[in-house]
């Protein structure tokens, strides 16, 4: 399937191309401290009337306007109400704050009573039970989140200062954009952002950014799927100064939102309109099908243009022919919503279907994977293929909690079978069908077709030293069955059966003891001891000639990394704790050298380390590589001894460093130099 172009884009100020997503991540998760006991502090902030005052909403960043009061609905008007008739696209109108980018949301979301009721729940009024409180909820991670605010809202000469209705009773609108500001960190948080932040945190949603130009040239029949499956669509061109306008009306840098498609008949033929909506209430398009000098809708008969709702008013609603649409906007954003968000009572016909899984990325134990079974291709006549579309969606969690945003990917690969796990062989013989390369964002997405079949899902990130957490969603048309794959235990059970007599690995435990007495100056044997006494041990098993491969070098480290004492020797309880650790390894060397030539190949190191409970990635088995293989490229078998006995330690000290179990260490010098001198 083609991919196309996608970019990222930000509106209502010149700052805000240079925004960095650092700051939209260091807001989340402000709904947990609601109803805290903070005392509020802020010059300006509302004084106390009995009725609820929210402790938590930061009212500080709006003393830049000096004549700022804080008035309750009631002090506003005579008789307020949250919602009148309905909440709808047209009680969105903007007002000093630039957030336009939250605003064509909220307007796309009101066509969706459903959608809007998750997020504005209709059961509360300035009558029967108020108490100066209303909530919300947002969707964060994966659920959804309650948010209550006060109802003060910021006037200045008697009038709203922010977005309000067209109706001067109504303010569902006006108090959902004060929640939104507490769940960003305050009003002037609004000032920048991306629709599709706003679209996911209200939806729960899937969000792709396009350039208009990269879509197909029949761009209404791409649009048409979209909106049946209740896609919500925001646009904007980019390429002028902000909210100047490009002669025809259309504000740059300025958020809308697509409400509509619609195909109409004219004297002289149907003609394919998009709906647009200006969230600011007002300033509508200018040239052809336009309500201010639209001569083409004299064409149109008035059963026509009742039929699509047209209303001929400058109320920010207006429609446009697509091809005008594709000249005066550059960036198109789309939020994908699945069956479990929009109810198919509606007009939907048909949403997407969506399986999703929390997962986390462990230290080097390899990526999680994922089963997907496509069942039915879609029902697309222009598609000879039969193929099954479907969106794959990688959100990384808790990105502020930990202070990191990790690089990740998203890669696809074709299986025989269902719940088929990919070894690490495999991983780096096959080619993924699809992927998503590494990219150091808040969620990935990757758009496909493939066949109905049996796939593997690998979401991986490149810093397999560290901890993270993520959120897996895949959207399909007709349905899927997505499932996480355990690893086989096919390896750790050839790997545990017994040696065979005829061919010891190394000798008994009891053979090592008796080794060890002959061998140790003493009660403790030195790397030099160790050395005699493995050479003997090699030599005279399946590893015969082996030996000569060992070094006195290697001894040295294998008693450095089971020195717990600093003292350069081992006794005899350690000297037996590192047997038991070699007796292990030296099965799974067995187990994995195939052609018996007592070395590993370079393909074959991967899969011994993740049979010994080590995952590495590419860039760390080719270190080892060059540090520990012999020039042919092969690892030999006292060679593998002494890197996994580095691997275990190395782990052991990072993990005991650890603490709080989110991969990463904090050390001093001291600390890391014991860690890299002494080893």
């Amino acid at each position: 399937m083609k991919q196309f172009q996608r970019h990222e884009f930000r509106y209502d100020t010149e700052s805000i191309v240079t925004r960095g997503e650092s700051r939209y991540e260091s807001r989340l998760h402000v709904w947990e401290h609601i109803n805290s006991s903070t005392t509020l502090k802020s010059t300006g902030a509302p004084l106390p009337d009995g009725l609820y005052l929210d402790p938590a909403f930061d009212y500080n960043n709006l003393q830049i306007y000096p004549d700022v009061v804080w008035k309750r609905p009631k002090e506003i008007c005579p008789s307020p109400q949250f919602i009148v008739d309905g909440a709808t696209r047209l009680d969105i109108c903007q007002g000093a704050l630039n957030d336009c980018w939250f605003l064509s949301t909220v307007a796309s979301l009101s066509l969706y009573p459903n959608l809007m009721e998750q997020v504005v729940p209709p059961n509360q009024s300035f009558q029967q039970g108020y108490n100066g409180s209303f909530y919300f909820r947002f969707w964060q991670y994966g659920e959804w989140c309650k948010v209550q605010v006060d109802d003060h809202l910021p006037t200045r000469n008697g009038q709203l200062m922010y977005l309000q209705s067209s109706n001067k009773e109504e303010f569902w609108s006006s108090l959902l954009e004060k929640a939104y500001a507490k769940l960003k960190g305050g009003y002037i948080a609004l000032n920048m952002g991306y629709p599709h932040e706003a679209m996911a945190d209200m939806t729960g949603g899937i969000t792709e950014v396009f350039v208009i130009a990269s879509l197909p040239r029949d761009l209404g029949s791409y649009l048409r799927p979209l909106l049946q499956k209740g896609a919500l669509i925001n646009c904007a061109n980019s390429q002028g100064p902000v909210e100047k306008t490009n002669g025809y009306g259309i504000l740059f840098r300025h958020a809308y939102s697509l409400t509509g498609l619609e195909t109409i008949q004219t004297r002289t033929g149907p003609v394919e309109l998009v709906r647009i909506y200006n969230p600011w209430g007002k300033a509508e398009w200018e040239g052809p099908w336009s309500d201010k000098s639209g001569s083409e809708w004299h064409s149109v008969s008035p059963e026509e243009q009742k039929r699509i709702h047209r209303i001929e008013l400058d109320d920010g609603e207006f429609w446009m022919a697509v091809s005008d649409f594709r000249q005066n906007f550059e960036m198109m954003e789309v939020c994908h919503l699945s069956d479990d968000t929009l109810n198919q009572g509606e007009a939907i016909k048909r949403p997407w279907q969506c399986t999703s899984y929390h997962g986390k990325w462990i230290p080097f134990q390899g990526p999680p994977q994922y089963n997907l079974t496509l069942l039915e291709e879609d029902d697309d006549p222009s598609d000879p293929e039969l193929t099954c579309s479907f969106l794959i969606a990688l959100m990384q969690k808790l990105v502020r909690q930990k202070g990191q945003l990790l690089s990740a990917a998203l890669l696809i690969y074709k299986v025989r079978s269902e719940r088929e796990f990919l070894t690490p062989r495999d991983l780096l013989q096959m080619s993924p069908v699809l992927k998503l390369g590494f990219d150091q964002r808040r969620e990935l997405v990757l758009r496909g077709c493939l066949a109905p079949g049996h796939y593997v899902i690998v979401p991986t990130t490149s810093e397999t030293n560290k901890m993270g957490d993520f959120l897996l969603r895949v959207l399909t048309e007709k349905g899927n069955n997505t499932v996480p794959v355990k690893k086989p235990l096919t390896d750790a059970i050839s790997i545990s059966e017994p040696l065979s007599p005829r061919l010891p690995g190394l000798p008994s435990a009891s053979e090592a003891k008796e080794l060890f007495i002959k061998h140790a100056k003493g009660p403790f044997c030195k790397p030099l001891d160790l050395f005699n006494l493995l050479t003997e041990a090699i030599g005279k098993g399946v590893f015969a000639g082996s030996e000569k491969k060992l070094s006195l070098e290697h001894c040295k480290s294998f008693v450095i990394l089971m020195d717990n004492k600093g003292t350069g020797h081992l006794e005899l309880p350690e000297f037996q704790a590192l047997w038991e650790k070699l007796s292990k390894w030296t099965g799974i060397f067995i187990t994995f050298d195939k052609n018996k030539s007592q070395t590993l190949e370079y393909l074959e190191i991967s899969l011994a380390l993740a049979a010994a409970g080590i995952q590495v990635d590419e860039f760390i088995l080719q270190l080892i590589s060059l540090r520990y293989t012999e020039p042919d490229m092969t690892i030999s078998f006292p060679g593998f001894l002494f890197l996994l006995l580095k691997l275990d330690c190395m782990l052991s000290k990072f993990r005991s460093f650890d603490i709080v179990g989110n991969g990463m260490v904090t050390v001093n010098c001291r600390q890391f130099l014991n860690l890299t001198m002494y080893n």
